[in-house]
C-alpha cells in the first residue's frame, strides 16, 4: 500500500489554522482523524468535527435497538470518543442525514454545502478533511463530494483520509492514478486514538446482539489504525 511510503509533514504544514473535519458516520472521525483531532486540540486549535449521517443503518434488523435508540447511542459514542481526544463539546456537530443515503447532488446536497460554508465562516476554517474519494461506501463518496464543493465555494484547502480505502487490494486500487499526500506522526496521541475508537461500542458486535447480520468493525481494519501515523491525501 503506497500510503505507507508518503512523506511526513508537520501539523502546521497540514493544518496551519483552524480545521473542519467531515465524517460520514460516527466512528470515521476517530478511525481516520483521531490522531489529528487530538494533536490539534493539544496545540490549542480544536477542529470542528461534523458527523454527516445518523448511523442508524448499521443494525437494521435489531428489535432492541430501533432507529431512535441507535441514533442516540451513536451520537453519545461520538461525544465520548471526541471528548477522549480532547475536543470541546461545542466543536461537535451532527447533521443527521440518513445513513446510506447522504445526498450526492440536488437541493439537499446544496443545502448541506450552505450549512458547511456557514461553519467555515463562523469557525474560520482554512482546511477541510473528508473521506478519500475511493473509499468504497456511498456515504463516504457523498461526503468527499461535499468537501470538493465546499473547497470550491469557500477557498479552503482540502485533504482526504482513507478509512475503508485501506482495504482495497493493491491490484484494484487506482489504475494509473497517482497517490499524492502526506503522513502525520501521531505517536504521542496513539493511545488517545485507540481509546476513542473503542468507545464506539455499537460498532463492535458486543453491545447489540440481536442482529447477527449487522455491521461490525473488522479486526483487520482496526489493526491498520494502530499505526503511529495518519494519512492525508491531496484530493
Amino acid at each position: 500500500m503506497l500510503f505507507r511510503s508518503l512523506p511526513f509533514r508537520s501539523l502546521d504544514e497540514i493544518a496551519p489554522g483552524n480545521a473542519l473535519i467531515l465524517a460520514p458516520h460516527a466512528d470515521d472521525e476517530s478511525l481516520g482523524c483521531g490522531g489529528l483531532i487530538a494533536h490539534l486540540c493539544a496545540a490549542g486549535r480544536p477542529p470542528l468535527v461534523v458527523i454527516a449521517t445518523d448511523g442508524v443503518g448499521s443494525h437494521p434488523n435489531s428489535q432492541a435497538w430501533p432507529p431512535s435508540r441507535l441514533r442516540a447511542q451513536r451520537e453519545q459514542e461520538a461525544r465520548e470518543a471526541t471528548t477522549a481526544l480532547g475536543l470541546p463539546s461545542d466543536h461537535l456537530v451532527f447533521l443527521g442525514l440518513p445513513d446510506t443515503a447522504a445526498p450526492h447532488e440536488g437541493e439537499d446536497f446544496r443545502r448541506v454545502i450552505r450549512q458547511l460554508a456557514q461553519f467555515v465562516h463562523i469557525y474560520r476554517c482554512g482546511t477541510v478533511f473528508v473521506p478519500w474519494r475511493h473509499d468504497p461506501h456511498c456515504d463516504h463518496e457523498a461526503v468527499w463530494k461535499m468537501g470538493v464543493a465546499l473547497s470550491g465555494e469557500s477557498a479552503v484547502s482540502l485533504f482526504s483520509y482513507p478509512v475503508w480505502g485501506w482495504m482495497i487490494p493493491p491490484h484494484l486500487e487506482l489504475g494509473d492514478e497517482k497517490i499524492q499526500g502526506v503522513r502525520l506522526d501521531i505517536s504521542a496521541f496513539a493511545a488517545h486514538k485507540k481509546r476513542a475508537i473503542r468507545l464506539h461500542a455499537s460498532q463492535y458486535g458486543g453491545l447489540i446482539d440481536d442482529d447477527p447480520e449487522a455491521f461490525r468493525l473488522p479486526e483487520q481494519l482496526l489493526e491498520i489504525f494502530d499505526a503511529p501515523y495518519e494519512v492525508f491525501l491531496c484530493s
